[in-house]
């Protein structure tokens, strides 16, 4: 009782916090994994941020992500010989088993800094600043008995030695029923509030593998890192990887996250973009409120540079990239850019700029999956007003075969499409009108391959 005291003084529960205002609309930035892997630094995130202060934030991107092993001197040295996650490396740790930046790639972190500098630079250009964090607690600090933070508990006491990642080994998981444990979270996330983070992507929350009856064994871990977001007087966007989530949880990923992986890592191939509209449909009623089923990043632009083998442009053809940014934004996924931003050519900037087509991401709602099948599929959603009123009322035709295709709906299947309305049609990503349609009209359009044409009905 005396050390839960302590603790609610040193961190106490804002008032004003509420998890849900924390992200009333999807999130949308960069983040550093898709190019960089495990070696980002500090330069490279400063670039990063500069481009997209000078280029992107006007149109709604705002959040900087500095993804896995940033605590990690040697992070990437092996990446060419394909180990990813270098066995029992030596973590910069400070005396209270809390991970703390590399210096060596992040030379403003010295001398106690943490990621306050950068943090503070990104706040600056007017955008907000995130880290990636593995759940549980380092197992080097377990292993050499380090303390934590205002407990006379050690690391290795409330770590549990079975609950540990099956693709990156650096963790334990904490174990919720010790005394320490809570307190743990709490001095992890003040320090982080100190810093000034306003975004972490918390890891290894599903793990189907290890845990085939328990996919989920990371509930209480969740719980006490959504408690400890809570206590320590800074709005933090909580952002749970890697998926898939499973759907009977939803409940449980509503009441504590903002965020959460609905897939395995997202890469630029077809069949990972195709076997999207089957997720999106399982999830399409849990988005929205300050919740937002995540689709993963968006593998445009150049890609790949810091896995070792060569950087490569995208494989997604045109119409891809098309496709996965419609999904993504009628679905309202958050929209986390994966290239390194500098190089970001000028048809790629286009794709991430178009207004229309991301106001859809970020003020829709109620978007639905309206049918599909192994050639296509459509979607739907609403923005403003109700259907007496005569709302806009969003459209996107997929075509997922291989070949051109006819794309085709009846209008009256759109629940909000009133037959006897006649509607002015508007192609969001040409930016052009197109011909009126009476709302009991069969509406059909020839797509190329895997491309996609989204609508706005007014």
């Amino acid at each position: 009782m005396v050390l839960a005291t302590v603790l609610f003084l040193l961190y106490p529960v804002s008032d004003m916090y509420s998890k849900n205002n924390v992200a009333p609309q999807p999130p949308m930035g960069w983040n550093s994994y898709d190019y960089y892997n495990t070696t980002v630094n500090e330069k490279q995130v400063r670039a990063n941020a500069e481009y997209m202060a000078q280029n992107l934030k006007e149109y709604g991107w705002n959040y900087i992500v500095v993804d896995i092993q940033w605590s990690d001197p040697d992070a990437g040295k092996l990446n060419a010989d394909n180990v990813q996650y270098i066995p029992f490396s030596h973590f910069c740790i400070d005396e209270y088993s809390r991970q703390i930046p590399a210096p060596n790639r992040f030379p403003s972190s010295k001398d106690g800094n943490g990621f306050a500098p950068i943090a503070d630079y990104i706040h600056s250009l007017g955008l907000k600043f995130g880290i990636h964090i593995m759940r549980g607690i380092p197992r080097i600090c377990a292993h050499n008995h380090t303390k934590i933070f205002g407990t006379d508990v050690t690391a290795d006491q409330i770590a549990n030695p079975f609950s540990i990642s099956r693709w990156n080994g650096d963790m334990y998981g904490v174990d919720y029923t010790k005394k320490g444990a809570q307190e743990y979270y709490d001095s992890v996330f003040a320090l982080y509030a100190q810093w000034g983070v306003d975004f972490v992507k918390v890891d290894d929350i599903c793990n189907t593998n290890m845990y085939p009856s328990n996919p989920y064994s990371a509930e209480k871990e969740i719980e006490m890192i959504a408690r400890a977001i809570e206590r320590c007087g800074r709005q933090m966007v909580l952002s749970l990887s890697p998926g898939p989530a499973v759907i009977e949880k939803a409940w449980h990923l509503e009441k504590y996250a903002n965020m959460w992986r609905i897939t395995d890592d997202f890469w630029d191939d077809w069949t990972l973009l195709k076997a999207m509209f089957e997720r999106c449909e399982v999830w399409q009623k849990h988005v929205g409120g300050g919740n937002w089923p995540d689709c993963d990043m968006l593998p445009l632009g150049k890609l790949g540079e810091g896995w070792g083998k060569g950087s490569w442009m995208t494989r997604f053809t045109p119409a891809e990239q098309r496709t996965m940014m419609t999904l993504w934004c009628i679905f309202r996924s958050p929209l986390m850019i994966g290239t390194d931003l500098p190089q970001l050519d000028e048809n790629t900037k286009k794709l991430l700029t178009n207004r229309e087509v991301l106001w859809v991401q970020r003020f829709a709602r109620d978007a639905f999956q309206v049918m599909r099948n192994e050639d296509q599929c459509v979607w739907a959603s609403y923005g403003g007003g109700c259907p007496a009123s005569g709302m806009q009322i969003y459209v996107a035709l997929f075509n997922l075969s291989d070949e051109d295709y006819d794309v085709t709906v009846r209008l009256s299947e759109i629940k909000g499409i009133q037959a006897q309305n006649t509607y002015q049609v508007r192609n969001l990503w040409e930016k052009s009108d197109m011909f009126p349609l009476a709302g009991d009209s069969l509406l059909s359009m020839n797509i190329e391959a895997h491309d996609s044409v989204l609508l706005k009905f007014s």
